[in-house]
């Protein structure tokens, strides 16, 4: 284990970052628990935050909603994805509309009932979600053993030498080899994946989104 890496880690646990982190498990947690209208929004949120921010997808999700992912126009939905000043509002709102078949994927993802199996139901069948934003979603949604290898994860994670380049992007076989790295971080420190995604996300940015 980077122990100078695990050390700051578990000092961020013992203070107010703990306590957040904690707090935002817990919402993940409650989301699993709601709708699946409230499931195909959160999907919408990482689609959108492919190759964009957090921040922004936020944003987005607040002013649309799960009825404007629904159910808004192509067209409109570009518009709006455009005023909001997203970099790809052509290519999001294509893959939002077409997502749209699987608006009830609660049921679908739930089926699997092994989350990896999910994961990669989820990379294979919905456009625009690859191995980051499917295990996003699923963290998002309550599932929290799979990692969002991310490029503020992925350069902490060289910065410690857990690995020796920050590789993007990244096909399934380096993507689950990666993930096996932090899986090891994770069992040390007695954290699920999901907790240790956002402490090193938070030790990158200083901030503690979804």
């Amino acid at each position: 284990m980077e122990v100078g890496l695990a050390n700051e880690i578990n000092k961020l646990r013992r203070g107010e970052t703990g306590e957040l982190i904690a707090q935002r498990m817990r919402e993940f947690k409650d989301l699993g628990r709601k709708g699946a209208k409230e499931w195909f929004s959160e999907l919408c949120y990482c689609i959108l935050t492919a190759n964009s921010t957090a921040r922004l997808g936020m944003e987005i999700q607040r002013e649309l909603g799960s009825d404007g992912f629904l159910t808004l126009p192509r067209d409109e939905l570009r518009r709006k994805l455009k005023a909001a000043g997203h970099r790809f509002p052509n290519t999001r709102a294509r893959f939002i509309v077409r997502a749209r078949k699987f608006h009830d994927l609660k049921d679908s993802v739930r089926k699997f009932g092994d989350v990896r199996r999910a994961r990669e139901w989820l990379v294979n069948n919905v456009e625009g979600i690859g191995w980051k934003e499917s295990s996003h979603f699923l963290r998002n949604v309550g599932f929290d053993n799979v990692a969002i290898l991310d490029r503020h994860v992925l350069s902490v994670m060289f910065k410690h030498g857990l690995i020796d380049q920050v590789p993007r992007p990244m096909a399934r076989r380096r993507y689950l080899e990666t993930e096996g790295k932090l899986e090891h971080l994770a069992r040390e420190l007695g954290l699920s994946l999901g907790e240790l995604d956002l402490y090193l996300w938070y030790i990158k940015t200083g901030k503690i989104l979804k």
